[in-house]
């Protein structure tokens, strides 16, 4: 099976990668680092890669595929979170150990659990309208340029509903900030170095 032979190959792999990168996003946004100096959460380093992956299904797929994707990646996130929570309320095997390890690290702060659901849905969605406003009234050429004008109207979103919608209240306000500069500054690094992905697929017949 080639690429040729199977036009709905690459959005199938690409969309494979996007719900991979999500999960694995969630799971590491519980844990929060410093790097150069900023409070970022661990999910930043794999997460920003999904506004591209997103463009790469839309173009390849179309619109309506690039918001099932989105959908379908916030329930499989929902149901992630409460698979760890019933595992880790679940009682140990004592002949193994207590195991408290998996519960300390994996059993979710839904509210961590929730911001990240709300911002990556509205975020998305926006990044969907936002590359579909540009291919259509716009241009399609340059399409370099539809990836980054879309990722500028999601990524500011995305960073300001997550980090305060999950540590507003919670963490120092001043923390709250870097965490939110961080990600912005992560997610449009991550957006330069990811540019050229978009012409890894064709357009699709489905329009935009």
């Amino acid at each position: 099976m080639t690429m040729s032979k199977n036009p709905y190959l690459p959005a199938i792999v690409v969309g494979a990668v996007y719900l991979a990168a999500q999960m694995m996003s969630d799971v590491a946004s519980l844990r929060i680092v410093n790097l150069w100096g900023f409070s970022i959460d661990g999910g930043t380093l794999v997460y920003p890669l999904t506004f591209t992956l997103r463009d790469l299904v839309h173009k390849s797929a179309g619109i309506r595929a690039a918001r099932v994707m989105i959908g379908i990646a916030a329930l499989i996130n929902l149901v992630m979170a409460g698979l760890f929570w019933l595992v880790a309320a679940l009682p140990a095997d004592q002949a193994v150990g207590a195991q408290l390890e998996f519960g300390a690290v994996l059993a979710p702060v839904w509210r961590i659990v929730f911001a990240s659901i709300v911002a990556e849905v509205i975020a998305e969605l926006l990044d969907t309208e936002g590359y579909r406003l540009w291919v259509t009234h716009v241009t399609h050429r340059y399409q370099w340029l539809r990836v980054l004008v879309s990722n500028s109207v999601s990524i500011p979103i995305d960073s300001l509903l997550f980090c305060w919608l999950a540590f507003g209240g919670v963490m120092p306000t001043a923390i709250v900030w870097s965490i939110v500069l961080s990600n912005v500054l992560v997610k449009f690094a991550v957006t330069l170095i990811s540019l050229p992905g978009i012409y890894l697929v064709r357009d699709s017949d489905e329009g935009s």
